[in-house]
C-alpha cells in the first residue's frame, strides 16, 4: 500500500517513517510538511494510505480530509485525543496518540488489511426479527 505522511514535526515524521519501513505492506513515497503540500501529493499520485497530523499550519488535519474528492485510508497522528470524535465522523481508519509506540502502529496499520465495510454497512439501524417466539426478538445489523 503506497502512503504519505503529512507531519510538520520532523522528529514524529522520521518515527512514523521509520515504522511504515518496518512494515512490509507499506511503502512510503512522500513525506509533506503540512496539508497544503499533500493536496498536491494526493491530487498527482495513487494514494492508499496517509498518516495525518491534526495539528498542521495553514490548513488542519481534519479540514484536509474534507477536501478530499477520493479519501484514501486515514490514520490519525497526533497529540490531542479532544479530535478523536470528529476524526471518526470522518472514517479514519486509526487515531494514534503521540508519542506512537510501535506496537500501537502495528494494530493500527493491521486495520489497513481488514475488508472495508459499505458505508451503507456502517450507518444501519438496528431492526426486530420475525424469527423466535413471540414477545421476544433478535437484533440484526
Amino acid at each position: 500500500m503506497r502512503c504519505i505522511i503529512v507531519e510538520d514535526e520532523p522528529l514524529a515524521a522520521e518515527i512514523l517513517a521509520e515504522y511504515i519501513g518496518m512494515t512490509p505492506f507499506l511503502t512510503l513515497t512522500h513525506i509533506c510538511p503540512d496539508a497544503i503540500k499533500a493536496l498536491d501529493v494526493v491530487h498527482a499520485n495513487p494514494v492508499d494510505v496517509i498518516f495525518l497530523d491534526i495539528n498542521l499550519p495553514k490548513l488542519n488535519g481534519l479540514e484536509f480530509i474534507k477536501t478530499l474528492r477520493r479519501q484514501p485510508k486515514v490514520i490519525v497522528t497526533s497529540a490531542y485525543h479532544e479530535f478523536a470524535v470528529e476524526g471518526f465522523d470522518l472514517q479514519v481508519t486509526d487515531y494514534l496518540l503521540k508519542p506512537i509506540e510501535f506496537s500501537r502502529f502495528t494494530k493500527a496499520v493491521n486495520k489497513l488489511l481488514l475488508p472495508q465495510r459499505p458505508p451503507d454497512a456502517q450507518q444501519q439501524q438496528y431492526r426486530p426479527s420475525r424469527r423466535g417466539p413471540p414477545g421476544r426478538f433478535t437484533f440484526l445489523w
